[in-house]
């Protein structure tokens, strides 16, 4: 067995123990707004149920390993003690990654993952209409476990509204782990599920930040056939096609195929282009038509 001494390991390389070592972890999609009324939604794999007398939910914004700032979520909760903690199940897993983009401060995440806010009945920020299970919090204390880059600060919520999709519940009233089909954290890209093949892959949108879904045409962003992880995998891209770029998949097509060319026969063909890993290719059979 490695012997691993912690005072002498590199935070990064602690982190990756932690995230590989303590997996498959449950994930805290955390709306909260600040006291002029910005909302922010970022997800947080540091979560757990503690109890239920009072109910009690923490979760850990922790401060940035790389230069020791807080996140947004944090900087809401202190001037707002209020939290909604959205599940995540996998039809929203691709929206959820791209909300973890580090945007900068003001921008609306929910905008840019094209998920819905929908009112809360009890607190001010808003709730997640995609997920399945909402719990509307308010913080009952926040604990900095150091003030140094990578520490944690637990914050620790009480829930005071649930919100459950019925549809989700077995004959004796519980929820059905197949139904509902939640995703939880593994370590580096690697999520799990609750039903069927558990592990798949979803980059992290670290590198680059991605230009949203709102970025994308209404066509696109409204499209009948295309899914909310298809949304979310196109809207991490770092940038629209070129009309040139356009215009070279056009004329790949004959006129008289061109115009036969429906648009559930163009969003599928793009649909598959998504499965076998090639967004940017989608994008542009998507956008053919914008460019006639």
């Amino acid at each position: 067995m490695l012997k691993i001494d912690p005072s002498e390991y590199s935070n990064q390389k602690l982190h990756k123990i932690l995230l590989g070592g303590v997996a498959p972890r449950p994930i805290a999609f955390a709306s909260t707004i600040d006291k002029s009324g910005q909302v922010n939604l970022s997800p947080f794999s540091f979560y757990n149920a503690f109890g239920v007398n009072p109910t009690t939910l923490i979760f850990s914004p922790s401060r940035r390993g790389r230069d020791n700032t807080t996140k947004h979520t944090l900087e809401n909760i202190l001037e707002v003690p209020e939290v909604v903690i959205n599940a995540v199940n996998f039809d929203m897993v691709q929206q959820m990654s791209l909300s973890s983009t580090e945007y900068p401060k003001g921008i609306n995440e929910f905008v840019k993952s094209g998920l819905t806010p929908i009112d809360s009945v009890v607190v001010k920020p808003p709730r997640v209409k995609e997920s399945p299970l909402q719990f509307e919090c308010k913080v009952r204390e926040v604990i900095e476990t150091g003030g140094l880059a990578g520490s944690a600060n637990l914050v620790v919520c009480e829930i005071v509204m649930i919100h459950l999709n019925e549809d989700l519940l077995d004959e004796e009233g519980n929820i059905d782990t197949d139904k509902i089909d939640l995703v939880g954290r593994l370590g580096g890209d690697y999520y799990v599920r609750t039903v069927d093949n558990a592990k798949f892959k979803v980059p992290k949108p670290l590198s680059d930040i991605g230009m949203g879904v709102d970025r994308l045409p209404k066509h696109i962003r409204f499209s009948k056939y295309l899914s909310g992880n298809d949304l979310g995998i196109l809207g991490n891209l770092k940038t629209l096609p070129s009309m040139d770029e356009i215009k070279s998949v056009s004329d790949q097509f004959s006129a008289n195929d061109l115009n036969e060319q429906t648009e559930k026969n163009l969003h599928n063909k793009a649909k598959k282009l998504i499965a076998e890993g090639k967004p940017y290719e989608a994008l542009k059979i998507l956008m053919v038509k914008t460019s006639l």
